[in-house]
């Protein structure tokens, strides 16, 4: 039984260019069927060194390279006028120094591109409608604008649709998020008041006792991302009345020393509401779910894209295998090794909104000894098994940060 493609791919963003790359690669035929039309806006502009890996398997780094995005060599955290920066070339794992603070409208654009040149059909404007999956042949229905549905058949189906998530509401997979209910309020300003000795790398400045967070991401076309994100609630207020407190608190944070006051916002502010999802099932019979189709939990450590990138490249490799004859173990070879990064992902988080974070990244002592298996994670290399910080992210940043409060309080010993 002929397919019309071995391999559908729904989505055309970072998951599903990377496995459509990868797909490519071994001569599979793919056809990746994409909602919008490229380029567009999507949010989620600081990428992780460990991006870099895959992106340099699947050849699509050059074509990254050649857009000249700002260069990203760390992150820098602040609170209460502390700074406590990460380099990236100071971590354990091996890996790549840098990577790079992207606008996503030019990211994914250069990546679908280029996926396009090595073969992969893509189609844009086109809605997916109807899926059906089988043991020998999955259909996929979907029509562009207003023509007439059209059904495909392939081998195996991917969805990398982000936000969209068609299969997980297709197939009931959905399920709600452990996390709290949190949002995002957003802009791109004109950053006119970058000196040269600001940092050029993001940097993350906590406020209302750890529950909310604002973000800067210097552009290298001398634009600049800046958001906050914080409970739904906050989020909502600061859009009320032409977003007038989300313009006050950019325009006078005392972190920013008015670097954009009076600033010309290249676009009206955009919210963000209660986008942490999850689901029941990260793959099936004939299909697997890649990037935000699987979960997302929130943007503090720019994991999305990381996981994006990973998962598209990880999820191809298997399907190759199996579409040439090979048995593939889903649950333990994609399934549990996506989790695994992810939940080291949800400590790191969940050590931030409890303040344990804060606790370790400004102890007094400042250069302290683990900090550089702390920059491997907040690298993205969450898989390295040889980092403590990795391995043992359930507990490790616990016991660390009461350590630090239980020393701190001890009184200093006299002779």
């Amino acid at each position: 039984m002929k397919n019309d493609f071995d391999v559908v791919i729904i989505g055309a963003g970072p998951a599903g260019s990377l496995a459509a790359a990868r797909l490519r690669q071994d001569n599979l035929s793919v056809l990746v069927l994409e909602k919008m039309e490229f380029p567009r806006f999507v949010i989620g502009e600081s990428l992780l060194p460990q991006s870099m890996d895959y992106l340099e398997k699947a050849d699509l780094l050059k074509a990254v390279e050649a857009q000249k995005f700002q260069v990203k060599t760390g992150v820098a955290f602040l609170h209460d006028n502390q700074v406590c920066d990460f380099l990236f070339k100071d971590r354990f794992s091996d890996g790549w120094d840098y990577t790079y603070q992207v606008k996503r409208a030019d990211f994914d654009n250069a990546l679908i591109k280029e996926v396009e040149k090595k073969g992969a059909n893509v189609i844009f404007n086109a809605t997916v409608s109807n899926v059906v999956t089988g043991k020998e042949q999955q259909s996929v229905t979907y029509s562009v604008l207003d023509a007439e549905d059209k059904t495909v058949t392939c081998g195996f189906v991917i969805d990398a649709s982000g936000y969209g998530r068609v299969l997980p509401r297709m197939f009931n997979l959905e399920k709600p998020a452990t996390s709290k209910a949190r949002g995002a309020i957003f802009t791109h300003v004109k950053d006119e008041k970058r000196s040269s000795k600001a940092s050029e790398n993001i940097f993350v400045y906590d406020f209302n006792d750890n529950s909310a967070w604002i973000w800067c991401i210097p552009f290298s076309d001398g634009t600049c991302s800046v958001g906050v994100v914080g409970d739904a609630e906050l989020v909502k207020e600061f859009g009320e009345n032409d977003s007038a407190k989300f313009r006050g608190m950019i325009s006078d944070f005392p972190g920013l020393n008015d670097r954009f006051k009076d600033a010309e916002f290249i676009f009206e502010p955009r919210q963000i509401l209660n986008y942490a999802v999850s689901v029941e099932k990260m793959y099936g019979e004939g299909f697997v779910l890649c990037g935000n189709s699987t979960e997302f939990l929130d943007p503090v450590f720019s994991s999305g894209v990381t996981l994006a990138i990973s998962s598209g490249y990880k999820a191809a490799e298997l399907i190759i295998k199996q579409l040439k004859g090979a048995e593939v173990d889903w649950e333990n070879d994609y399934e549990k090794v996506i989790k695994y990064g992810v939940n080291v992902f949800r400590s790191y988080v969940e050590a931030w909104y409890s303040g344990d974070l804060h606790t370790i990244f400004f102890v007094e002592e400042g250069n302290f000894e683990f900090k550089k298996q702390i920059c491997s994670v907040l690298a993205g290399y969450v898989w390295d098994e040889k980092n403590p910080f990795a391995k043992k992210h359930k507990s490790v940043l616990t016991t660390l940060a009461k350590v630090i409060r239980i020393t701190n309080e001890a009184p200093t010993r006299k002779d």
